[in-house]
């Protein structure tokens, strides 16, 4: 099954992830046009951006260190990790514990559409088209794989090359030259939430800061350092901002009137 690997990494007791539906994955297999992607930026061990295709009713994923790129010119490592269940697309939230510990941001999100009539045949050969339709990126872009790290037996989602051995888990994720195509540092430009609008410190505050005390995803290294930072952020804002005022109470329903007594004949 798909979803398989993704499933054996959590413990869904602890963790707020999504376990995936089976049976929307199941309606969804046959969608090619439409198709959702997103773009969750996650500070874990280390803070990268994951891009995710739906494809086949699961979301290919692929993690990218350095985030995406709109500037043609620049060629940003991808390596490819588990395909996630559909429902994972809109989740934004904390991990407390385990398996990616930390705190996902849903950085963009939107629609994409291959640009190669056969998806699996592109994946396969390790260049995959494709146009992007989301808030912050959009245009052409293409996925080509390396001839990097191939995952042992078991170790990812990645296709066979055909000859029976692994295809390499690496990736280059490439902006192609067009209209959405600039210089612009683009994951600096738009550092926010398109969901919540927030940063990881609001994120934070709108969970619960106390279970960082023991559970924190990183403690050492400039990613500790931002971590520490963002959780002082997230405890001042969750200490100064006023609790929600009360819901006003349910109007009683009126008592039923007494009928008056009828005049006896």
């Amino acid at each position: 099954m798909a979803l398989d690997r993704y499933r054996q990494k959590r413990d869904f007791a602890t963790t707020p992830e999504p376990a995936g539906d089976d049976r929307l994955a199941a309606r969804r297999a046959g969608t090619r046009k439409g198709l959702f992607f997103c773009v969750q930026k996650h500070l874990a061990s280390h803070l990268h951006y994951d891009l995710r295709l739906e494809l086949d009713g699961v979301l290919l994923s692929w993690a990218v260190p350095k985030g995406p790129s709109i500037d043609p010119r620049d060629k940003r490592l991808a390596m490819q990790t588990e395909d996630h269940p559909y429902e994972y697309g809109m989740f934004e939230g904390v991990i407390p514990e385990g398996y990616g510990a930390g705190i996902v941001m849903l950085w963009d999100h939107g629609t994409w559409q291959p640009e190669s009539e056969d998806v699996d045949a592109a994946l396969a050969k390790g260049d995959l088209k494709f146009t992007l339709d989301g808030y912050k990126l959009k245009g052409s872009w293409v996925l080509v794989r390396t001839r990097g790290y191939a995952p042992s037996s078991g170790a990812g989602q990645a296709p066979s090359t055909g000859s029976g051995q692994a295809a390499s888990r690496s990736w280059l994720l490439i902006k192609h030259r067009d209209d959405w195509a600039g210089p612009l540092d683009i994951v600096t430009f738009a550092p926010l939430s398109v969901k919540s609008e927030g940063d990881f410190a609001d994120i934070l505050a709108a969970d619960d800061p106390a279970v960082w005390t023991t559970n924190r995803p990183a403690r050492t290294g400039d990613t500790g350092a931002m971590l520490a930072a963002i959780i002082d952020e997230a405890a001042r804002k969750k200490m100064f901002t006023p609790p929600k005022p009360p819901k006003p109470a349910k109007a009683q329903p009126a008592p039923p009137k007494r009928a008056k007594a009828g005049k006896t004949r």
